[in-house]
C-alpha cells in the first residue's frame, strides 16, 4: 500500500504495539490488521478462525492467497510519526526524571566539592590543577556564570549549605546533558536495529535507572563526558548509514560531528580515549571494506582516507588544543595549582612571585639559588639546623624538600675545589657553571654543604641518606656533585627556569631526588630527599633553578624565558598523567574494583550518613543492571550460535539473515564499545570508583535493547501467526513493566531518603537491601 505516493514500512507480526499504532492510523490500520489476520488464518484450520474467515469472504475477489507475512520490524521506518512521537515521549520522561527535585539537597554533595570549586576558579580566573583536561570544568564555570553565580562559594566539603548562592544553574546544566543521553541512545539503537521496540527498551532502561539519574543531577564531569561519548557513537552510526551516499552534505555533517564529539569526550576526561578507539576501529573496518570495492578508483579511495583523516584526526586535535588555549588564557592568575608546575610555567601567572621578575639568565659560580624538584608537588631543596634523630642514618643536618617559599631554600653554588669568597670578589671575573662541572652546594643559612654517603635514607630503603655536612663551607669529598643538563652537551651553560638538571654524587654515583614521601614529625612533615643509586630520568630526580641572585650578572626579564604554548601544553599533560597515576584513596573513602561494577555490588554515598540526614546513594537500579549483565552472556551465546550456524551453511530465510546481521554487526559494535569502556580498568593502577563504569553501562543498556528484541523475533519466527502476534509485544511489554516497577521501588535512592537506615526493620527500604554491601 502507498500513502501520498510513499511506501509504508513493513511491520512485524501484525501487532507490534510499539510501532504499528504509531505508523498506521484510522481505518487503514484496521484494514491492515484484518488483512494480515485473514492471511494468517488461510494457512490454519479449526474453529478459532471461523469468524475471521467470514470477514475474509467480504474482501474483494482476486486477492492473493499467501501465508503469514514474515516479520520485518528492522526494516527502515519511513513514517515520521512512528519515529518522532516516541522520541518526544522518551525525551520528555528523561528530562522530567533528571530535573525532578534538582535543588535537593541544598548542600554540597560528593565531588561537587571539587568540580563546583573548579567552576568558581574559572569565574575568578584563578589557576588550579586537576588530573582531567579542562573542557568539563570550563563548561561548568560557564554555566554558573551565565546563571548568575558569582564564584564566591568556597565548596570546602560535602554537607556545606549553599545558602543564598546560585548553584541551580550548574546542576541544571549537568542535568540537561544527562537528559540527552536517553534520546541519543534511542536514536542510536533505532539506527542500528531499525526496530522501534529495541530503541524504546534501551531508552526505558536509561530513563528509569537510578544510577544514571543520580549521576546526572549534580555538579560532576560524568554527565558531560557521557554526553559527548554518546554523541560520538550516534554520529558514527549515522555517518555509517550514509555509506551509500559518500561526500553528500548529510555524510559530511555526521562525519564532522563525530570529530567534534570526540574532541569533547577527550576534553572532559582521558577515558574519552576509549570512544576514540571505538571510532578508530570502525573507521579502519570501513576503509578496509572500501579497499575491497573494485568499482572505486584509487583517487576515490584517497578522498575517503583524507576525509577521515581531516574529520576524525585533525579536527579533534585542533579543537582539543583550542580547549587548552582557552584554559590557559582564562586562568591567568596565581592560585593553588602553581606548585604542580615548573618555575617557567609559574612565571606566566599574575600574582606569582616569578611574574615580571628580572634575574640573571645563566647560572654562575657564587650565585645564590633555589632548586625546585620537577616531580608533581616535589618542593624546593631545603635544609635547617635540625639533625636526623638517633638511629636514622648519620646524625647530621636534615635536608628535605619544602613546598613553600622560605629563606632556608637558598643555596650558594661553588666550585668543588675553591672558596665561595673567590667568586664574590667584585674584581674577579664571572665564571659560568656548565654541563658536566663538579660543584658544591653550600646552604646559605647554616653554611653546611649538600652531602651524601652510603647510610640508608630515613624512609626509602636502598636509597642513600642526604645531609648537610661541614663547617663554614668546609667538608669532604662526599660534598662533590656533578651537574648535568638533560639533553645538553658538555660545556653548555645552564639556564635559569628552562634547564632541567640532575645532580650526580661523585663518590657513590647516586642521583639527588625527592621520593615524595612525608617525613615524620622529627622532619617537620616535609618531603624526604634521597640519593638514588637507580639512574633514571624521572621527574623525582630532575630539578630546575628558580631564584637566582648574582650582583655581578645583568638581569633579564623572565618574559624572555617564558615557555611557548606547545611547551606548556606538553607540560600540563605530563603533570596530568603523573597526577592520575598517583591518585590514592583518601582516608575512610569507599573505593571499588572493576569486577564489582556490573553486578552492582556496592554504591557510593552522595549525601548523608545518619538517620537524620538527607541521604542520596549512587546505586544502579538492580533489576536493570542484572538484566544488562544477563544480556551480555545471552548476547555472546546467541552470537556464537548464529556464527556457527552460518559457518555450517544452515539455510536461513531472508528475515533470519537480516536478524543475524543486526545481531552480529550492529550488536557487535555495541558489545565492542562495552568492552573498550570496561576492560581497561582492570589494568589501571590508580584508585577506582563505582561511577567509572557508567560509560560502559550505556553500551550494555543499548545492547540489552537490541539483544532482547532480536531474541524475541528469533523465537516467534518458529511460532504460528496468531501466537507470534502475542509473544513479541507481550514479551517487550513485560520487560518494560518490570523496569518501571523496579524504579518505583528504588527511586528514593536518587531522590533522597530520610529516616531509619535500610538495616533497620522499620525502614521503608528495609526489604530492598538485597545485598549486604549496599549501605543505604
Amino acid at each position: 500500500m502507498r500513502r501520498n505516493g510513499a511506501p509504508l514500512p513493513a511491520m512485524p507480526y501484525g501487532a507490534d504495539s510499539f510501532s504499528l499504532g504509531a505508523v498506521r492510523g484510522g481505518a487503514r490500520r484496521v484494514g491492515a490488521r484484518m488483512t494480515l489476520a485473514a492471511r494468517c488464518c488461510q494457512a490454519e484450520t479449526g474453529p478459532r478462525c471461523g469468524g475471521l474467515r467470514q470477514r475474509r469472504s467480504r474482501r474483494p475477489a482476486g486477492g492473493p492467497n499467501r501465508p503469514c507475512p514474515a516479520p520485518r520490524s528492522w526494516a527502515p521506518l519511513e513514517a515520521p510519526v512512528g519515529v518522532w512521537a516516541p522520541l518526544a515521549i522518551v525525551t520528555l520522561l528523561s528530562f522530567a526524571s533528571r530535573f525532578y527535585r534538582l535543588s535537593e539537597p541544598p548542600h554540597v554533595c560528593w565531588d561537587e566539592t571539587h568540580f563546583g570549586k573548579m567552576g568558581s576558579y574559572y569565574i575568578n580566573r584563578t589557576f588550579f590543577f586537576d588530573v582531567h583536561p579542562p573542557l568539563g570544568k570550563m563548561l561548568i564555570g560557564l554555566a554558573g556564570y551565565l546563571s548568575g553565580y558569582n564564584g564566591t562559594f568556597p565548596f570546602q566539603k560535602p554537607g556545606d549549605r549553599y545558602e543564598h548562592h546560585n548553584y541551580i544553574g550548574m546542576r541544571g546544566f549537568c542535568a540537561f546533558l544527562g537528559s540527552c543521553l536517553v534520546p541519543f541512545a534511542y536514536l542510536t539503537v533505532l539506527e542500528l536495529s531499525k526496530s522501534l521496540s529495541a530503541a524504546l527498551l534501551a531508552a526505558s532502561i536509561l530513563i528509569f535507572d537510578t544510577g544514571c539519574i543520580t549521576l546526572s543531577q549534580y555538579i560532576l564531569l560524568d554527565p558531560i563526558l557521557m554526553f559527548f561519548l554518546m554523541g560520538a557513537v550516534l554520529s558514527m552510526v549515522k555517518y555509517n548509514s550514509c555509506a551509500d551516499r559518500p561526500f553528500s552534505a548529510r555524510w559530511w555533517f555526521w562525519l564532522n560531528l563525530t570529530g567534534v564529539n570526540l574532541a569533547g569526550a577527550i576534553g572532559v576526561k582521558f577515558v574519552g580515549l576509549f570512544v576514540v578507539l571505538l571510532v578508530g576501529l570502525n573507521t579502519v573496518y570501513d576503509l578496509w571494506k572500501l579497499l575491497g570495492d573494485l568499482s572505486l578508483s584509487l583517487v576515490t579511495l584517497g578522498k575517503h582516507l583524507l576525509a577521515r583523516v581531516f574529520c576524525l584526526i585533525l579536527l579533534p586535535l585542533a579543537l582539543y588544543t583550542t580547549q587548552f588555549a582557552v584554559h590557559f588564557a582564562v586562568l591567568n592568575k596565581s592560585g593553588p595549582g602553581d606548585g604542580f608546575f615548573s618555575s617557567a610555567f609559574q612565571s606566566r601567572l599574575i600574582g606569582n612571585n616569578l611574574h615580571n621578575v628580572s634575574v640573571p639568565e645563566h647560572l654562575a659560580y657564587g650565585s645564590v639559588i633555589t632548586m625546585k624538584n620537577l616531580r608533581m608537588a616535589g618542593g624546593y631543596l631545603h635544609s635547617h639546623w635540625h639533625l636526623y634523630p638517633e638511629g636514622v642514618g648519620a646524625r647530621q643536618q636534615q635536608v628535605t624538600a619544602y613546598l613553600h617559599k622560605d629563606s632556608n631554600n637558598l643555596w650558594i653554588i661553588k666550585k668543588h675545589d675553591s672558596n665561595t669568597a673567590d667568586h664574590l670578589d667584585p674584581a674577579s671575573s664571572v665564571e659560568f657553571v656548565r654541563h658536566g662541572d663538579v660543584i658544591r652546594l653550600e646552604h646559605k643559612e647554616t653554611s653546611r654543604n649538600l652531602h651524601s654517603h652510603q647510610h640508608e635514607a630515613p624512609m626509602t630503603r636502598k636509597h642513600f641518606q642526604v645531609t648537610g655536612y661541614g663547617i663554614n663551607g668546609t667538608g669532604d669529598s662526599n660534598d662533590f656533585w656533578r651537574i648535568e643538563v638533560v639533553g645538553r652537551k658538555a660545556g653548555k651553560r645552564i639556564k635559569v627556569l628552562r634547564s632541567q638538571i640532575r645532580l650526580i654524587h661523585l663518590a657513590t654515583g647516586c642521583i639527588l631526588g625527592s621520593s615524595g614521601k612525608t617525613l615524620p614529625k622529627w622532619g617537620w612533615e616535609q618531603v624526604e630527599v634521597t640519593c638514588t643509586p637507580y639512574v633514571k630520568d624521572t621527574p623525582n630526580a630532575l630539578w630546575n633553578i628558580e631564584d637566582h641572585i648574582n650582583p655581578k650578572l645583568p638581569n633579564i626579564s623572565l618574559d624572555v624565558l617564558k615557555p611557548s604554548f606547545p611547551e606548556i601544553l606538553l607540560e600540563s599533560h605530563m603533570v596530568m598523567i603523573r597526577g592520575n597515576s598517583g591518585l590514592k584513596p583518601k582516608e575512610n573513602e569507599v573505593t571499588s574494583k572493576p569486577w564489582h561494577w556490573p553486578i552492582n555490588y556496592q554504591g557510593l554515598r552522595f549525601s548523608g550518613i545518619n538517620e537524620t540526614d538527607y541521604r542520596v546513594y549512587l546505586l544502579g537500579n538492580p533489576v536493570i543492571w542484572w538484566l544488562n549483565l544477563v544480556t551480555i552472556g545471552l548476547y555472546l551465546l546467541m552470537a556464537i550460535c548464529t556464527t556457527v550456524a552460518i559457518k555450517r551453511g544452515v539455510q536461513l530465510t531472508a528475515e533470519l539473515k537480516e536478524l543475524s546481521k543486526v545481531l552480529l554487526h550492529c550488536g557487535g559494535q555495541i558489545m565492542l564499545g562495552w568492552l573498550l569502556h570496561y576492560l581497561p580498568f582492570f589494568m589501571m593502577g590508580r584508585v577506582l570508583y563505582f561511577h567509572h563504569y557508567f560509560p560502559a553501562m550505556l553500551f550494555s543498556s543499548m545492547l540489552t535493547g537490541i539483544t532482547w528484541d532480536t531474541l524475541l523475533k528469533f523465537c516467534v519466527e518458529h511460532l504460528s501467526c496468531s501466537v507470534r502476534r502475542r509473544v513479541y509485544p507481550y514479551g517487550m511489554l513485560t520487560l518494560m513493566l518490570l523496569i518501571v516497577f523496579s524504579f518505583y521501588l528504588f527511586h528514593p535512592l536518587s531522590y533522597g531518603m530520610v529516616g531509619p537506615m535500610a538495616s533497620d526493620p522499620k525502614s521503608p527500604m528495609a526489604g530492598l537491601r538485597w545485598l549486604e554491601s549496599w549501605e543505604f
